[in-house]
């Protein structure tokens, strides 16, 4: 059989495995191993294994990550979260669907030091899910609210996915974190915008009150707020400045919150426990499935499967807009039926010799993959964030989560043909960088 056939072979099988439901870093690695031990010898195949291991978990940007999931942990037992729903709603509440804002707002600070969707879904799942059903809102406008603010964990950085991007494509983590800023504050208000035009077409979705705080009441409950601005200045500002390198940040961040965790009292030696265990898992799970992507990529390029393909939409002579638009409704189909994190790894060699061709910044590809991944987050019927809710809010059905989530999807496609028109939005920050 010819070596593109084999990676054929390979990914068929590779989808096969996660469908089912064997999991993500062994389902890439078993046609991995077969495919380079059919093509190539064992000394070979042993050379490589441990080249690409020793190689890539020795690389000093590698550290980035558990620092940053360390840091989304402390921040949880801090118990921020609470306290920014709670300052959000003092500011946005008499709006007509305020709660369902100020659940995206506080989402989106919460993002700005947790790294995380699904902590972020989690933890306003069970916070803003009470305060919205209790106050008369329409479950499918909360669940759609909750689960729309959860996604921005991914694109406001710090983001785990921007760093296994990073890893994946060779480029600037700094760049990639910085790049994510701008695009995450235009969709919170996309958000925004959506809450409104809903309730505005569905007045029943969300009750009109008006809650009586005065102007002392609204500036004082900002006080909550500080040490995350504080925290999200220092760590990402000291990146864009070129004080810290991520690394440094990371670090810097994570013991900043853990001295903020004992300074709230929140802390304890139970608690600390909890959160270095729950880096472990995570980080562990993540270094797994990068270390297996990059035997995969190998594997793949050795098939030539990337190049042939990347030569076949050549050869169709098609314009770029219309490429980009078959590349976003494959992921858009994938994230349909496939976990988020395995999309991106799995497909990442074989997309970015089309990007290459394309001539587009990776750096800004980074930013558009990041919002696929939200869509896959949020799409029946595998959205992750949605079953996490779920989990979270007993009271809302997967029914209307779902139907919530649909109705957030809107914004996230707009997002994208807005940066893909002007990807200056995107580029603005990093260039600016020292």
């Amino acid at each position: 059989m010819s070596s593109e056939l084999i990676g054929i072979l390979g990914i068929v099988l590779m989808f096969l495995l996660m469908f089912l439901r064997v999991p993500i870093a062994i389902s890439m690695v078993i046609p991995a191993f077969l495919g380079i031990l059919y093509l190539k010898d064992w000394n070979t195949f042993t050379t490589v294994v441990e080249s690409i291991v020793w190689g890539h978990t020795f690389n000093y940007s590698l550290s980035t990550l558990p620092m940053f999931v360390l840091m989304g942990e402390l921040l949880f037992v801090a118990g921020i979260s609470t306290d920014l729903f709670a300052t959000f709603k003092v500011w946005l509440g008499r709006i007509r669907g305020g709660l369902g804002m100020a659940t995206v707002g506080s989402s989106a600070l919460f993002a700005a030091a947790s790294g995380s969707s699904l902590a972020n879904t989690a933890t306003m799942g069970v916070i803003a899910s009470k305060e919205m059903l209790d106050a008369g809102y329409n479950k499918t406008l909360t669940a759609g609210s909750i689960v729309a603010g959860g996604t921005l964990g991914v694109l406001i950085p710090p983001s785990t996915l921007f760093i296994i991007y990073g890893m994946m494509t060779e480029q600037s983590i700094g760049k990639l974190l910085i790049a994510g800023i701008i695009p995450g504050i235009v969709l919170m208000v996309l958000y925004f915008i959506t809450i409104y035009i809903v309730v505005l077409i569905k007045p029943n979705y969300a009750p009109n009150f008006k809650m009586k705080i005065s102007w002392k009441e609204r500036f004082v409950s900002l006080k909550s707020t500080i040490w995350i601005v504080l925290l999200f200045v220092i760590v990402i500002g000291g990146m864009y400045l070129g004080i810290f390198s991520p690394t440094e940040a990371a670090g810097f961040g994570a013991f900043t919150t853990l001295l903020l965790a004992l300074f709230r009292g929140k802390l304890t030696f139970k608690s600390f426990i909890g959160a270095m265990r729950g880096t472990l898992r995570t980080t562990g799970f993540l270094f797994a499935i990068i270390i297996m992507a990059f035997i995969l990529n190998y594997f793949l390029i050795i098939t030539k499967v990337p190049l042939l393909l990347s030569e076949f939409l050549n050869g169709l002579s098609l314009p770029n807009y219309m490429i980009f638009a078959i590349i976003i409704i494959m992921y858009l189909l994938l994230g349909a039926v496939m976990d988020a994190l395995a999309m991106v790894v799995v497909t990442m060699p074989i997309v970015l010799p089309i990007i290459h061709m394309m001539g587009l910044d990776l750096i800004w590809f980074g930013v558009i993959i990041v919002l696929v991944i939200e869509l896959a987050m949020i799409s029946p019927p595998v959205g992750m964030n949605c079953f996490v809710l779920r989990g979270a809010a007993s009271e809302l059905t997967l029914e209307d989560i779902f139907k919530g989530a649909v109705v957030f999807m809107i914004p996230i496609l707009l997002l994208i043909i807005i940066l893909y028109l002007f990807p200056e939005i995107v580029m603005y920050l990093p260039n600016k960088m020292y």
